[in-house]
């Protein structure tokens, strides 16, 4: 019916314009949410993320390239849109373990891939990337973000967590980190094991905690989300981690196949 009535507009010359269009000024924060091998029941902890997030009134894709993950579907080479699932009105879901490698350029940064996401799932206020350490470094090599760290209540756990924050102030010079623990809500060593991370990565990286906050992976998903978690993204959304407008040569990969 648009046909009928006029309007001010140039008319789109195809779909790759009506992409860049939709884009325009379009701003999506995105998480990079650290995988972590000693944090049992990831999902869960991600769950909670995605409820917390919902309860500001945003749409969350959570895009999980992290080892525990389903592999990337062979669509996905070719059309990215189409493998992202809508699990609810707020949330939806790439499975993408083995993708972000595929974009990979010639200076070692993965930056196209979160462009095409952006790109690929339009409905998405927030994207949470969930990838092993080495992957993020990769994607967020030339991106201001703050990474939420996951951890468990186990040395092991809290040892791989300090490594993933060295790897991002060495190769990304990103200096601050949340940390989030995947435990029962009342250990009494949370605290300590918060503080022992905050303190060697101040000491011995120059990094600085800002927020952590505890998620029980045996909870219940119906209690509200703690205030702790809320208050971790809150700080992340204030952030304002913006994807710029993708570039033509994302554009025109995802509207090639729109």
């Amino acid at each position: 019916m648009r046909d009928f009535y006029p309007s001010s507009d140039p008319v789109p010359l195809d779909q790759a314009d009506g992409l860049r269009r939709m884009f325009a000024g379009r701003r999506q924060c995105v998480i990079p949410l650290v995988a972590n091998p000693f944090v049992g029941f990831p999902g869960v902890v991600i769950e909670r993320l995605a409820a917390a997030i919902a309860g500001t009134g945003r749409h969350t894709l959570i895009v999980d390239a992290a080892d525990s993950a389903a592999a990337a579907a062979e669509m996905a080479r070719v059309d990215l849109g189409a493998c992202v699932e809508r699990l609810s009105p707020d949330l939806s879901y790439l499975a993408a373990r083995g993708l972000p490698l595929e974009y990979v350029d010639t200076r070692g940064t993965a930056a196209a891939f979160l462009d095409a996401v952006a790109v690929a799932a339009p409905q998405a206020d927030v994207i949470v990337v969930h990838a092993n350490p080495s992957e993020l470094v990769r994607l967020f090599m030339r991106r201001s973000a703050r990474p939420v760290v996951l951890a468990a209540d186990h040395p092991e756990g809290i040892k791989h967590a300090y490594a993933a924050v060295k790897l991002f102030a060495q190769r990304c010079a990103l200096m601050t980190y949340d940390l989030l623990i995947a435990a029962a809500a009342g250990s009494p060593r949370l605290g300590q094991l918060a503080a022992s991370l905050s303190g060697c990565a101040d000491n011995f990286l120059g990094s600085l905690q800002r927020e952590w906050a505890v998620v029980d992976p045996a909870g219940d998903p119906m209690e509200p989300v703690p205030a702790a978690l809320q208050r971790l993204v809150d700080a992340q959304l204030a952030l304002d981690a913006a994807v710029p407008t993708p570039p033509a040569d994302a554009v025109r990969r995802a509207g090639a196949f729109a």
